[in-house]
C-alpha cells in the first residue's frame, strides 16, 4: 500500500506539473479567443450602433440574417472561392512536396525559394500583385501584349473571370509553400522500407501514391485541408485590396460583407451575429473534415 500511495502521489505531482506548463497557453486562448467570442456573442443580441446606447433585441439580428440575400450571396461566392483555391493549392503543393522531399542537389535552396512567399503578409502580397497586374505599368499585361498573347493590353482585374483567376494565382503563389512544408513532413514520416518493398514488388508510382502514400498521410492531408479551407473561408485582404469587392460587387466574401455591415454601415450588432454564424459554419466544416479523415481501425480499437 505505501508503494501504491507513493505512485499515486508521484502521478498527481506529474499531472500538476503538466497542468502548470499548459496554463500560459490556456490563459492566452481565454484572453485572445474565448473572451472576444463571448463579447461578440453578447453584441449579436443587441442593436449596437457605433455611437449611442446599445439596445437588447434578442435574436432579431439572427432572424434578419435569414432574409439577407447579400450575405448568402457572399457566402456562396466564398464557398466557390474556397473549393477552387483549395484544389489549386494542393495541385501545386503536392508535387512540390514530392520534389523537395527527395534528396537532390540544391534541395535546401529549392525549399527556401518555394517557401519565401509565405513570409510575405497577405496585405503586402496583395499590394505587390496589384502592381504586377496593373494594365499600364505592371508586368503581366504588357508582357502578354509583347508575346502576342493578347491584342493590346488587358485589364486583368477588370472582369470577374480575370480578377478571380488573378486572385487565385496570387493566393496559390503565397500559400502553396506553407502547404508544401506540411505535406513534406507527412511524406518524410512514411517508413522507407515500406515504399522500397512496394517498388521491388513492381508496384507503379501511381499505385504507390494512391494506395500507400495517401492512406499513410491521412492525418497530414487532413491538417493541411483544415488550415487551407478555414483560411479560405475567412478570405478578406486580397479581395479588399486588389478589387475592393468588384467588379460590380461580384467578389464580396463573407468576411467582406461582415466588414461592410460592421464598419461601413455601423451595424456592429448585426455584424457580430454574422460573425458568430460564420464561426459556427467553420466549426461544423472542421468537425466534418475530422470525421472524414478519422481512421476506422483506430476507432474499432
Amino acid at each position: 500500500m505505501p508503494c501504491g500511495g507513493h505512485k499515486r502521489k508521484r502521478k498527481r505531482k506529474s499531472q500538476l506539473v503538466g497542468f502548470l506548463f499548459v496554463v500560459p497557453a490556456l490563459l492566452l486562448v481565454g484572453l485572445f479567443f474565448l473572451t472576444p467570442v463571448a463579447m461578440t456573442a453578447w453584441m449579436s443580441l443587441h442593436r449596437w450602433p457605433l455611437l449611442g446606447q446599445p439596445r437588447f433585441i434578442g435574436l432579431d439580428n439572427y432572424w434578419r440574417m435569414l432574409s439577407d440575400t447579400g450575405f448568402w450571396d457572399a457566402m456562396g461566392f466564398t464557398v466557390l472561392y474556397t473549393v477552387v483555391v483549395t484544389i489549386a493549392i494542393f495541385a501545386v503543393a503536392f508535387p512540390l512536396a514530392i520534389f523537395v522531399e527527395k534528396p537532390r542537389p540544391l534541395q535546401n535552396v529549392f525549399r527556401t525559394i518555394y517557401f519565401l512567399p509565405v513570409v510575405v503578409g497577405f496585405a503586402a502580397a496583395s499590394l505587390l500583385w496589384v502592381w504586377l497586374l496593373n494594365v499600364d505599368n505592371g508586368l503581366f499585361s504588357p508582357l502578354m501584349e509583347r508575346l502576342g498573347l493578347t491584342n493590346g493590353r488587358v485589364n486583368l482585374l477588370g472582369s470577374f473571370d480575370l480578377a478571380f483567376a488573378s486572385i487565385i494565382t496570387m493566393v496559390v503563389w503565397k500559400v502553396a509553400g506553407f502547404t508544401m512544408i506540411i505535406l513534406m513532413t507527412g511524406l518524410q514520416s512514411i517508413p522507407e522500407d515500406i515504399t522500397e518493398a512496394a517498388r521491388i514488388d513492381g508496384v507503379s508510382a501511381l499505385k504507390r501514391f494512391r494506395f500507400l502514400t495517401l492512406p499513410l498521410m491521412r492525418r497530414t492531408v487532413g491538417l493541411a485541408l483544415i488550415l487551407c479551407i478555414s483560411g479560405s473561408m475567412l478570405a478578406f485582404d486580397q479581395f479588399y485590396i486588389m478589387v475592393s469587392g468588384g467588379p460590380q460587387n461580384q467578389t464580396l466574401t463573407a468576411v467582406y460583407w461582415i466588414f461592410n455591415q460592421s464598419f461601413v454601415s455601423f451595424r456592429l450588432g448585426y455584424g457580430s451575429a454574422l460573425s458568430i454564424v460564420l464561426l459556427a459554419i467553420l466549426v461544423a466544416i472542421s468537425v466534418v473534415q475530422l470525421w472524414i479523415i478519422r481512421d476506422p481501425k483506430e476507432d474499432a480499437r
